[in-house]
């Protein structure tokens, strides 16, 4: 179906995002891109080893995957019932009232320009890098503008050339991690031979598993990437569940399945005084060992990409995320056009783009180092924002079954929510209480984390009622533009 064809009047091709233009594949690679598996693995899950629960990472990662697999079945059968480019904001709009729905979006921009950011950071960090050895030295912050423009240029197009750049990154990341662990397993491990003591209890509830979760959590960052292209989703009351379902459990299954492999190259006795020891080189070794130098020259390239696929991802989370404020009328409503050639929304990007270049500039301007303050402390700030957004969600899903008629069983409704939302809170404050360790830094400022990201949504509530008071019809009609 045509975007002429769906819709007749002239200005409706500014209000709409392409439909159908997005299948099952490309909102999974969305999704995966997002979480950004090598970044994960390679990135954060040796943090996990060295300061968690030691061999027990793995089984962290299986608890981390129940979790959101709890999370899914409400959170999918409420999509048949709301969807748009709104995806949490219209969620919580629909079922907590429209001020938390305007302060769950306020967190949420906050959250994803927060990841974005750090990404950017970390591509930075790792191209300057990778680059100087060649004879080109730059500094981090060419990289990181550069990365930017070029994103800015790939989310402009349809969504589904930015899916094609996604699968293209997600396969070959994947690829080179599956090698590696698989070639561990058939080698026969390491030291200690193959064993499954990773997911016994006493190695996952082991002492250290609240500091795993931190890391391990912040891995599923993205998560409500499938929700948010319902609009431009084929078929989307089967496609957007699939998509959700799937991809969580290639997550959890991956993360699950790498980090296990490399708890047996080392050894469950040893894996954690390696990863203590080695934190930026723990997979490097392994992979010279078992593979060759030239795996680890691969990985140092596809590490690259994968910020790059992850940083397209939260592009197009957050174009829409800025689309949908513009569409209802609480932003510029310039924000709410898109592309007449390509129904990509991208007056929102432009904006966004604007806003992250600006943040860069500050921490440039002040002299940041990419790696132990951008990449870390917004890492941070983004951790706690997508709890507790999730929380809200979680919430506002109850709510919604409570005072809606609906064919679905107590469990759908009811019983899995309530335990997803127990299991995020309990994440939450694992979080919060772990921030220094999770930022690698004591500042004030990375402490008030929590405090700021519940002041941004409370200013959002307090936005929403301003607007009751002042336009009381744009208020009415606040959540319906998504129907």
């Amino acid at each position: 179906m045509t975007l002429e064809a769906s819709m007749p009047a002239p200005s409706l091709p500014e209000r709409r995002l392409a439909r159908d233009s997005v299948g099952l594949a490309h909102i999974v690679f969305f999704v995966v891109a997002a979480a950004a598996p090598l970044t994960a693995v390679v990135g954060a899950s040796p943090a996990a080893f060295a300061f968690g629960n030691g061999a027990g990472v793995p089984g962290a990662f299986v608890l981390a995957g129940l979790l959101y697999l709890l999370f899914s079945i409400g959170f999918t059968a409420m999509s048949r019932h709301v969807g748009g480019a709104g995806a949490f904001y219209t969620y919580i709009t629909h079922g907590i009232g429209k001020p938390a729905g305007v302060g769950g979006a306020f967190m949420a921009l906050v959250t994803y320009s927060a990841v974005q950011i750090a990404i950017y950071g970390l591509f930075g960090f790792f191209m300057a890098n990778a680059i100087a050895p060649l004879g080109l030295v730059l500094p981090w912050w060419a990289w990181a503008f550069a990365a930017l423009v070029v994103v800015l240029v790939c989310g402009q197009r349809n969504i589904a050339f930015s899916g094609a750049i996604l699968g293209v990154c997600m396969i070959a990341e994947i690829a080179i991690l599956l090698v590696l662990d698989l070639a561990i397993v058939f080698s026969g491990g390491g030291p200690e031979g193959i064993s499954f003591s990773s997911f016994a209890p006493s190695s996952v509830f082991a002492p250290g598993l609240g500091v795993a979760l931190v890391f391990v959590i912040g891995s599923f960052i993205g998560f409500e990437a499938t929700a948010i292209f319902g609009e431009e989703a084929e078929d989307p009351e089967k496609t957007i569940p699939r998509a959700t379902y799937v991809a969580v459990l290639l997550i959890t299954l991956f993360y699950a399945f790498s980090t296990w492999a490399i708890v047996q190259f080392y050894g469950p006795g040893k894996v954690q005084a390696a990863a203590a020891a080695s934190l930026d080189s723990f997979y490097f070794t392994a992979a010279n060992s078992v593979l060759g130098p030239w795996s680890s020259q691969v990985m140092n390239v596809l590490l690259i990409t994968s910020l790059f696929a992850c940083i397209l991802s939260f592009h197009n989370t957050l174009n829409r995320y800025f689309f949908a404020l513009g569409r209802e009328g609480l932003a510029a409503k310039v924000l709410g056009k898109v592309h007449t050639k390509h129904g990509s929304p991208y007056a929102a990007g432009l904006l966004q783009s604007l806003v992250a270049a600006v943040v860069l500039a500050v921490f440039v301007i002040f002299g940041a180092d990419p790696y132990t303050v951008v990449f870390s402390w917004m890492a941070a700030l983004a951790g706690i924002g997508i709890l507790l957004v999730q929380v809200l969600v979680s919430v506002a899903i109850i709510m919604f079954f409570r005072k809606t008629p609906n064919s679905y069983s107590a469990w759908t409704t009811m019983t899995a929510p309530v335990l997803a939302l127990l299991g995020l809170i309990g994440s939450l404050v694992l979080v919060s209480s772990n921030l220094s360790l999770l930022s690698g830094s004591e500042s004030l400022i990375v402490k008030a984390f929590p405090y700021a990201m519940v002041l941004v949504g409370i200013l959002g509530a307090l936005f929403a009622i301003r607007v009751k008071r002042s336009k009381p019809a744009l208020y009415a009609s606040l959540g319906k533009v998504f129907e």
